[in-house]
């Protein structure tokens, strides 16, 4: 099958970033820098879109931002003073450049484009609604049922079309709305996934998921987009509103702590790589152990690593190289395929961990076949002990609201011990943070985050669990 085929094939994916700016005249050329700086965020497609105040235009491409555009592209293909962009790992649809963001779409109110970063779990019940009554859709992504959401006469007639849309959606969604005339910034009630709100030295005002963006671009953090927020950008500057949903409880997706957002980055209020430390040291308090030194996994385990070290007074150690051009997720089919390119993608330096007591330190353990492979090309460079340290709970629930982790019989832990997977992994021993020292690091109340993939407990209902790939099954029972 082609999902159970896609998903034998990672650990841990990206979901996507998005970027926005209002006002200055090179602003597709400051939205790739913005977008650039959040690659980590996704790097199967790329797109901006761009307003000269009457038109849009837009352009997408497979492959990281730098292969996508060019500088010419960007100054006169794309020229405009109001623009968006996307960086995506798909976490509905496949990867392909009909799932492309920005999506630019015409509808009766005119042209727009959307970026979406999340996931929506009501997609397949609204796609479904709307193929019924006649729509049409040219992509298997859930972006593109916004849209068709928003196109409806009789949504389009209302007051305020988008807030009417907004509250049809369920799920995780930071959202960029780019109109000829404006940009609109939304996130969705629980405010699961992250985005920001900055203004550059010149006063242009910016959106972004994650900060480092604006660092790139030489630009201020203002403070988070709320949830159930939209601010609107447009020549006046910046004004805000909220759409009339239940309060619920805050869900901040605490994995982008753990793993995706970057270090300098300031998410849900906290700066990440402060975080990271801070779970390093949990971790060193909740299971200590007796080693030469504390060693990270490149990259995201590095700063929880330096907490461990610093908790335990254990020496810090660099014995992984990785290879900076290996993207940050390697996909190879077959397990002889993963471990070479793990022997790749990290370069295990003998001289410093042969016959040494190693302490490991990474970010997560998902599949596990990725980081069975890593554990035994440090064994194979001489390492005397190897004791792995895990800086989150063990992944037991797959995750729907835009993080594409696997169903739960793939995920190593599930239903099984600790020991069973340190077996498993080949280690002499194996230790997770638990849940309760990881909320102990978050600056919010416990009950402000989302832990569904450690807990099982999903603050949005999931009544329907679908796969990335459920719509391009729909269309092959089609034939």
């Amino acid at each position: 099958m082609l999902e159970d085929s896609l998903l034998d094939e990672y650990e841990k994916k990206e979901k996507c970033g998005v970027f926005g700016i209002w006002g200055p005249k090179e602003a597709a050329q400051i939205t790739y820098t913005g977008l650039f700086a959040q690659q980590h965020r996704g790097q199967e497609s790329a797109g901006i879109a761009v307003t000269d105040g009457k038109d849009l235009n837009g352009h997408t491409g497979m492959g990281l931002v730098s292969q996508v555009f060019t500088p010419r592209m960007l100054r006169e293909e794309l020229a405009g003073t109001g623009a968006i962009g996307h960086v995506r790992y798909s976490t509905t649809g496949s990867s392909k450049l009909a799932n492309a963001q920005p999506l630019l779409r015409e509808f009766s109110l005119g042209p727009v484009a959307v970026a979406h970063n999340g996931n929506l779990i009501n997609a397949q019940l609204l796609r479904k609604e709307y193929e019924a009554h006649g729509h049409i859709f040219q992509s298997t992504t859930d972006t593109e049922i916004i849209v068709h959401l928003l196109a409806k006469p009789s949504h389009a007639s209302k007051a305020d079309p988008l807030i009417h849309v907004l509250k049809h959606l369920q799920g995780a969604f930071s959202l960029l709305f780019l109109f000829p005339d404006r940009i609109e910034a939304c996130r969705d009630p629980y405010g699961i996934r992250p985005l920001a709100l900055g203004r550059t030295r010149e006063g242009h005002w910016c959106v972004a998921s994650e900060t480092c963006a604006f660092d790139a671009i030489d630009a201020e953090y203002v403070r988070d987009i709320e949830p159930a927020e939209i601010v609107r950008i447009d020549d006046s500057g910046v004004s805000t509103r909220k759409y009339d949903v239940p309060a619920p409880e805050l869900a901040q997706c605490m994995f982008e702590h753990v793993y995706f957002s970057n270090p300098a980055s300031k998410i849900f209020g906290q700066n990440v790589h402060i975080t990271r430390e801070a779970m390093g040291r949990q971790l060193a308090r909740e299971a200590p152990v007796k080693a030469d030194f504390v060693m990270p996994m490149p990259d995201s385990g590095r700063s929880a690593a330096l907490g461990f070290s610093k908790e335990s007074k254990i020496d810090f150690e660099e014995g992984i190289v990785p290879n900076r051009f290996v993207g940050r997720t390697f996909i190879l089919p077959g397990q002889a395929a993963r471990d070479k390119a793990v022997a790749v993608k990290l370069n295990i330096i003998p001289d410093v961990v042969r016959d040494k007591r190693v302490v490991i330190v990474e970010d997560s353990v998902v599949r596990g076949t990725t980081t069975r492979s890593k554990m035994r090309a440090i064994r194979r460079a001489g390492a005397k002990e190897i004791h792995l340290r895990v800086s989150c709970p063990p992944i037991r629930h797959p995750c729907f609201y835009g993080i594409d982790f696997p169903t739960n019989q793939e995920l190593i832990a599930y239903n099984r011990t600790v020991q069973e997977v340190a077996d498993f992994l080949e280690v002499d021993s194996l230790a997770y943070l638990s849940l309760e020292g990881m909320a102990a690091c978050m600056r919010g109340q416990p009950k402000d985050y989302c832990s569904a993939c450690w807990s099982g407990h999903y603050k949005i209902p999931i009544d329907q669990p679908q796969s990335k790939f459920y719509f391009e099954r729909d269309q092959l029972k089609m034939f």
